[in-house]
């Protein structure tokens, strides 16, 4: 395992685990951190060996979003610019995490607050322990909801419940939050870590080029006509088609036996 002081990552079994580390902030974001999971993101993109994320948080929360300890009013000094926080952190990280064309799988084993509980929103898959919740914080303390909080809550939830969410920053339960569509599920807190790590390692044994031609299309789905929806499915069935994975799970499927596929 290598680590950086604020996140940890290891690669196993074609997963790369990212692990927010400052869990004396509740994981909250400062600049250095910032910065090192950008860069885990972006070795998901480079690296051929990487075939699946698993993210989650170390300690007793997921991510309380931005530190708010260095932007202290009480100290003086000019207002802070946080439209460039988020075009210069938030907004190419998650751009990395939505295009990134490998499964991504969030595992949330506390409060995801701020920009930490849309983080989550933004990855593929999220599991969350039965005790963690989401906050959409902002209304707290003055701010709109960032890290691309408006685009999916308005997206999974509808206009009531974002509104909702967002207007009086009421905790979502884990739970609640399943029920609503809004994660994939909520499982007992001691199983949390097990059952992620085991559908990242599943994801990742998979055929990943299909898996990531596959989250590009229903991300695209949102905005396309059925026309235009209809057109890349055919495309991108087309790639699938001639791909070493499909050869390989139709190969496997008439020999009776397990796949092995290459991500080709």
């Amino acid at each position: 395992m290598t680590a950086s002081p604020t996140v940890l990552s290891a690669l196993a079994d074609g997963v790369l685990t990212l692990t927010l580390n400052r869990p004396d902030k509740l994981n909250s974001f400062n600049e250095d951190m910032h910065l090192a999971f950008r860069e885990g993101i972006q070795r998901a993109h480079d690296d051929p060996a990487v075939r699946a994320v698993l993210l989650t948080g170390a300690g007793r929360g997921f991510c309380a979003g931005q530190d708010l300890g260095d932007r202290d009013p009480r100290k003086g000094g000019p207002a802070p610019d946080l439209g460039r926080t988020l075009e210069t952190f938030y907004n190419p990280t998650l751009r990395l995490i939505r295009s990134l064309e490998k499964p991504v799988v969030c595992a949330v084993n506390g409060v995801a607050a701020g920009a930490g509980a849309n983080i989550a929103f933004a990855c593929d898959i999220v599991l969350a322990a039965k005790s963690a919740k989401f906050i959409q914080a902002f209304a707290r303390i003055g701010l709109v909801p960032d890290a691309g909080g408006t685009w999916s809550l308005a997206r999974t939830l509808g206009e009531p419940r974002a509104k909702a969410l967002a207007l009086t920053a009421e905790p979502l339960m884990a739970e609640k939050a399943a029920d609503w569509g809004l994660i994939w599920k909520a499982v007992e807190d001691a199983d949390l870590m097990t059952e992620a790590e085991a559908l990242a390692r599943s994801l990742a044994a998979g055929p990943t080029l299909g898996l990531g031609l596959t989250k590009r299309l229903i991300q695209q789905a949102a905005t396309n006509s059925l026309d235009q929806q209809l057109d890349a499915e055919r495309d991108c069935q087309q790639q699938a088609g001639r791909s070493a994975d499909y050869a390989e799970g139709v190969t496997a499927f008439l020999e009776k036996r397990p796949a092995r596929f290459s991500g080709k």
